[in-house]
């Protein structure tokens, strides 16, 4: 979508124009069709066209010009959406308008037609109330990783009806990997159904766990210090960073809350062994990259020292 293509849809509206106004001072063209002349027909052609054309090239021009100023990718997709909707309805108005001559009479037409669209297109009309919710309320945006009716994913367009998802986990696929599918919801899942968001853009960071099962015998506070500060080494930065994010959007609620800035450690007792489960914050897109490497770090530290940590043995695990 260029500039100059919408300049160019502009004045070729004007150019209609002016043809429509001198066609209706030459003499008739001889000949109809049915009851209108091919002369009312042929103005009218060039009035539509016309409104077409402006209609057209000044949602590019607009679209260019609101987009040029927004550096924010989420919104610059919903002004895109705004803009197309508003031009689409003023351009099925205005072609309406000419074709009826009657511009009253359009608006009371538009009115009863509306009425009993309402029952006939339900389903598309609530995906279009669904986006205007989207829109004003921001469940989620286009880039956030969200959990909707079963289905999860990242969102890569939020268009007037429809959401698009490109696939996380499903049938294919574990561990919060990509499945290369590409699921589409109606917008009016949101009026009626959880969304959960993973990476909201006031605060793009989940609670993630980790769980290393050591034998009983197995110096806890010694093991529990260890992994705390592995992961503190690893994320301790980036944590402290993104719990202060948390707390100043929790002062913003009434809830009471105790965060941790730190990883912490929970034990969990099991029939033949102890489940050390490490607590750490960490955007959900790394969940998985991150879980690897503190894996593969707290396991190296563990084993040295053996005398220190066992691990299970029992075929019960």
């Amino acid at each position: 979508m260029t500039r100059r293509r919408g300049y160019l849809a502009v004045v070729l509206a004007i150019v209609a124009s002016v043809s429509a106004v001198a066609l209706q001072g030459t003499t008739p063209i001889p000949g109809s069709v049915g009851d209108v002349s091919v002369n009312a027909l042929a103005v009218q052609a060039l009035l539509v066209a016309a409104v077409v054309l402006f209609v057209y090239g000044t949602y590019v021009l607009v679209t260019r010009f609101l987009v040029s100023r927004t550096p924010d990718k989420r919104r610059k997709h919903d002004i895109r959406n705004v803009v197309r909707l508003g031009f689409v309805l003023a351009g099925v108005v205005g072609v309406f308008a000419v074709l009826t001559q009657q511009w009253l009479g359009l608006f009371f037409s538009l009115g009863v037609v509306g009425f009993a669209v309402t029952f006939a297109l339900q389903q598309p009309l609530f995906s279009l109330i669904g986006w205007f919710y989207i829109v004003v309320k921001r469940p989620y945006g286009v880039g956030d990783r969200v959990a909707i009716e079963g289905s999860k994913g990242d969102v890569v367009e939020i268009d007037l009806f429809v959401t698009t998802l490109w696939e996380i986990d499903g049938e294919l696929v574990t561990s919060n990997q990509p499945s290369g599918r590409v699921i589409t919801l109606p917008n009016s899942v949101v009026l009626s159904s959880h969304v959960y968001n993973y990476s909201y853009r006031e605060f793009p960071h989940v609670w993630n766990e980790l769980s290393i099962q050591l034998a009983y015998e197995t110096d806890l506070p010694f093991a529990r210090q260890l992994l705390i500060e592995e992961a503190d080494d690893y994320l301790g930065a980036e944590m402290r960073q993104a719990i202060e994010r948390y707390r100043e959007r929790l002062a913003e609620t009434p809830v009471e809350l105790e965060v941790y800035d730190r990883p912490s450690v929970n034990v969990s007792q099991r029939e033949s062994w102890v489940e050390l489960r490490l607590r750490y914050l960490v955007h959900p897109r790394r969940g998985q990259h991150v879980r690897n490497e503190l894996y593969d770090r707290i396991l190296a530290r563990l084993n040295e020292h053996p005398d220190r940590v066992g691990f299970p043995v029992s075929r019960n695990r």
